[in-house]
């Protein structure tokens, strides 16, 4: 007899059959299509934030030009991909463009005659594809270490997750860098049994990570040094195929990978690392980033310089009270019961966050968005305990509240999005994606003269918001409606906080931008 046979002999006698897959793949078909349905509307309504077009302008290089002279701080992948959706936009690009890459943005979107908001939405639906994808991997990832409930349990924190929706919507590389680490790692862990498959896949997605985005090389050496452990010289697959995926992207975009190194390129000993000149040039660019002074605040105070507790402490006001539990109890219960699938999962998330918060730039949690997806799954091994089902409801429940202004939420006990911007700024709240709603809201106070101060990527012109800057005039001469970024507010000069202290709030959009009345 086969052992099908004796296996369905076995299960009739005791009364047992196997647990069915139907619920559980419409459970997550249910899960993933609320999530695509949020990010869509997500990326429909936002107008560009402050990174989308540089990226966007890049891709369109890459696509008309084939040269990576632009924005080599990011390796190409990430662009790439964003790539494939503005393959179907019949791109207008002006050959003799010189600018730096920010006018290149500015360019591509709002100067050669292209529909900014169908670029924009055909950088973010490659993305959006990746992070639902993704988002199968969380489920696997958490089903192989504990049961396919606490996938589900996995699944539903990561499709909820407002950090996770907010930045899988836009046409960013720090979620899709996420996803290719998680990726690596779970194919790790199942190369525990068949080393031969999973080694090379998991070099694939690790060399995804490292050519989308430079901050993954802080979890090559996590991964690598377990797979040594695990499997001493066929660990070099790993490695192997990580590096050609590097290099192919760079050849994907030049096959003759022509390169002019920068002017004024800070000096790091990075030369020795086995990858593109570009590459190297780019990571010198991230490095000598590390040595600017930027502007962080936190629960209303604003500073020069960072903080080390600032990403844990953002994370406190914008992860979902649910979540916040789930994480912690699921951490304690993967170090007890789990110890072997902690170093796949909580050691390369721990070094992560790490290496973000003794990072200088105080600028978002989106430095730090390994957390929510790494202990989404980690959270898994709480599945069979009653009190995690409610924690998981509260978060659906909170994430379902901030629809769909999740760039600004922040939990219940910190007020929700419309309070975020007492707390924190930039891309935790405002990174200029308002400016559609803005021009909407306008038709309100048809006739009142216009000030604007926007902190953001976009040209308010183009949307119809014809306005001065306030900080260019006397304040006497400023009267009528003064319209501010929330993270300009935050960052207000003396000139500025002048005119913010004699004005009155009277409304506010997508909780990023206050309209002021000035008499």
């Amino acid at each position: 007899m086969s052992h099908a046979t004796l296996q369905r002999a076995a299960e009739v006698r005791t009364g047992s059959s196997p647990p069915r897959r139907w619920p559980f793949a419409l459970a997550v078909t249910a899960l993933l299509a609320q999530m695509a349905i949020a990010m869509v509307t997500t990326a429909v309504r936002q107008t560009p934030t402050v990174d989308e077009p540089v990226h966007i302008g890049a891709a369109a290089v890459y696509l008309e030009q084939h040269s990576l002279r632009y924005n080599p701080e990011h390796p190409p992948l990430g662009k790439l991909v964003m790539a494939t959706g503005l393959a179907f936009a019949g791109l207008r690009l002006d050959p003799g463009f010189s600018g730096d890459q920010t006018e290149l943005g500015r360019h591509v979107l709002y100067e050669q005659g292209n529909d900014p908001g169908e670029l924009l939405l055909l950088a973010r639906l490659p993305v959006i594809v990746l992070t639902l994808l993704f988002g199968l991997v969380v489920f696997r990832f958490a089903a192989d270490i504990s049961t396919r409930t606490g996938g589900l349990l996995a699944l539903a924190l990561y499709a909820f997750s407002p950090d996770v929706i907010a930045h899988g919507s836009l046409a960013t590389v720090d979620l899709p860098v996420t996803g290719f680490l998680l990726t690596s790692a779970w194919l790790l862990w199942r190369a525990r049994g068949n080393p031969a498959l999973h080694l090379p896949l998991a070099g694939l997605a690790l060399g995804a990570a490292v050519a989308t985005k430079m901050n993954a090389l802080a979890a090559v050496a996590v991964l690598l040094a377990l797979a040594v452990w695990r499997h001493r010289a066929q660990a070099a697959w790993l490695a192997v195929v990580a590096l050609a995926v590097v290099w192919a992207s760079y050849l994907a975009v030049d096959p003759l990978l022509r390169w002019e190194s920068p002017p004024d390129l800070p000096s790091a000993p990075v030369g020795w690392l086995p990858l593109p000149e570009p590459y190297l040039d780019g990571l010198r660019a991230q490095l000598g980033f590390e040595d600017r002074v930027w502007g962080g605040y936190l629960f209303g105070t604003h500073y020069e310089g960072s903080r080390w507790y600032y990403l844990p402490a953002a994370l406190l006001v914008k992860t979902p009270v649910g979540a916040l539990l789930l994480w912690c109890a699921g951490v304690v219960a993967v170090l007890e019961e789990k110890r072997e699938a902690a170093l796949y999962l909580l050691a390369p998330a721990a070094v992560l966050l790490a290496v973000a918060m003794s990072g200088n730039r105080d600028l978002g949690v989106r430095y730090a968005i390994a957390v929510p997806v790494f202990l989404a799954v980690a959270a898994a091994v709480l599945a069979h305990r009653r009190w995690a089902v409610l924690a998981a409801a509260l978060v659906a429940v909170s994430s379902v509240w901030t629809f769909p202004y999740y760039l600004p939420y922040s939990n219940e006990v910190f007020g929700g999005p419309s309070k975020t911007h007492l707390h924190l700024h930039d891309s935790n709240v405002d990174w200029g994606q308002d400016l559609g709603r803005l021009a909407e809201r306008l038709k309100r106070y048809p006739g009142e003269r216009l000030w604007l101060v926007y902190k953001g990527a976009g040209v308010p012109e183009h949307y119809g918001v014809h306005a001065a800057d306030p900080r260019e005039v006397e304040p006497d001469d400023v009267h009528g409606l003064l319209v501010v970024s929330n993270t300009a507010i935050a960052k207000a000069g003396d000139r500025l906080r002048a005119l913010l202290d004699t004005s009155a709030p009277i409304d506010s959009v997508g909780h990023s931008i206050t309209i002021f009345r000035r008499p």
